[in-house]
């Protein structure tokens, strides 16, 4: 794992070498030779670790430890002293350091620390991948058509450092997207920060992505180091961005096109390195048009749109997610996994899924904990979906379509083949008329793909 490393040290020369020693080893650099330069380099740039002097002229390398600490920045430190004592050692320790290194520095040891620095940051990095994996359905499950297609978008985008725009229905998989272009980019060591626009008060928001300068307003005790800054070098997941206030979509257009970013009651600027990928279940481009949105943000957002299809339109992947949430939970519980019967698949593949992913996924949890038979049956699952009144009334619930035509309108001297196109124009004419000539909404209610839908228009003529 590469690392950003800041070395502060008065004698330039000790910098110049130490600096040399970590580059040849893969690591990116910034030396300066006093506690007032660092802490200025702290507020401009992120490191991932710090060599930093005790004895330094003027600011001294525990009095810089301690501003940063009421700064409320966090950067592990070595400290390094040609006269080492225990007693500052100790105090360096209190004060976050991570290790001390007596002068004479020798390569060797550097090298061992950096090793043993960077394999436990890539540790913990593996560590916070698999939680993600093992706490939710990080995993994107099927081989419909439809996924298919997602996971060669994801495949051409990731390796990029385009910004994306996932678009899709609440509990679609949004964030596993966003999560699958993050470990597929060359930034997948690096962090993936996760921001819901939508769940954060409109007054912090700015405080949260750009971080806040101590004292910028009441209650603000300490610096705060924002979201953007923290994934510097890595991701940052705008989850729900059609929910933010056009004031902060200003700020956030000016700090995507300079690359760079102001504290709330800050003065300096601050550069970062950060991708951008974004999310929204709504039609942004209907957001522009009420003025919602902002166009040059959307612009500057989409530059690699990808669409996160429905469940109703991936039908063949219903089992298998089905199965697999099945095998997870049962995991997560300490339980046998439970088999579905045939008559179960059925109202499960029929059903609309108006909440997608999600929605099967806290079906299948609901009907696996209160069941004690090692099968789920049918009428389980009738109770768990809210659609699912009676079974009779299954079909009409989960189409949403009204009622069929009546037998008066078939001609019983056709042949059933007459019968049954006669039975799909009237059906089509009516669900066409109740939506307006919406196909969508139309092909959202029949429950089938658009394509074919459109194919059964023109076969009727239906305008």
């Amino acid at each position: 794992m590469s690392l950003h490393i800041l070395i502060v040290d008065d004698d330039a020369q000790i910098g110049a070498t130490l600096s040399g020693l970590l580059r040849d080893l893969g690591h990116r650099t910034a030396t300066c030779t006093s506690g007032e330069q660092a802490l200025d380099l702290i507020q401009r740039e992120s490191f991932d670790l710090m060599f930093l002097d005790v004895r330094l002229s003027g600011m001294d390398g525990l009095e810089t430890l301690q501003r940063l600490q009421e700064m409320g920045a966090t950067i592990p430190t070595i400290m390094i002293s040609g006269h080492a004592e225990v007693e500052t050692a100790v105090k360096a320790v209190r004060l976050g350091a991570y290790n001390f290194l007596e002068k004479p520095l020798q390569p060797e040891r550097v090298i061992l620390e950096v090793k043993n620095f960077a394999e436990r940051k890539q540790l913990e990095h593996e560590r916070n991948l698999l939680r993600q994996r093992l706490g939710g359905e990080s995993e994107m499950v099927g081989q419909s058509p439809a996924m298919q297609q997602l996971r060669e978008a994801i495949r051409k985008a990731a390796p990029s450092e385009a910004r994306v725009l996932i678009t899709g229905e609440n509990g679609t998989g949004k964030e596993l997207v966003a999560e699958a272009i993050h470990r597929q980019s060359k930034r997948t060591n690096a962090p993936f920060v996760r921001v819901n626009c939508a769940a954060i008060p409109r007054e912090l928001i700015e405080s949260e992505l750009f971080g806040h300068e101590r004292g910028a307003f009441t209650g603000a005790m300490r610096r705060k180091i924002g979201l953007i800054e923290q994934a510097h070098t890595g991701t940052i997941f705008l989850d729900e961005i059609g929910d933010m206030s056009l004031d902060t979509q200003a700020k956030l257009l000016r700090v995507l096109q300079e690359n760079e970013l102001l504290r709330v009651g800050g003065t300096q600027p601050i550069r970062f390195d950060v991708r951008v990928i974004a999310a929204t279940n709504k039609n942004l481009e209907k957001e522009i048009q009420a003025g919602n949105f902002r166009d040059d943000l959307f612009f500057r957002l989409a530059v690699i749109p990808i669409n996160v299809p429905p469940l109703r339109e991936r039908h063949e992947d219903i089992v298998t997610l089905a199965n697999y949430f099945l095998n997870q939970l049962a995991a997560a519980y300490g339980r046998r996994p439970k088999q579905l019967s045939s008559e179960a698949i059925t109202i499960l593949e029929n059903y609309h899924w108006p909440g997608n992913v999600r929605e099967l996924r806290n079906i299948v949890e609901r009907v696996m904990i209160m069941g004690d038979a090692e099968t789920i049956t049918a009428e389980q699952v009738h109770q768990a979906l809210p659609m699912f009144e009676s079974p009779a009334s299954t079909a009409k619930a989960a189409a949403g379509v009204s009622p069929s035509p009546s037998s008066a309108d078939v001609d019983e001297n056709l042949p059933l083949r007459d019968r049954v196109e006669n039975f799909e124009r009237q059906l089509l004419q009516r669900v066409f008329q109740e939506v307006k000539g919406n196909v969508s909404e139309m092909a959202r209610r029949l429950r089938t793909d658009r394509a074919n839908l459109h194919r059964k228009l023109q076969r009727y003529n239906i305008k």
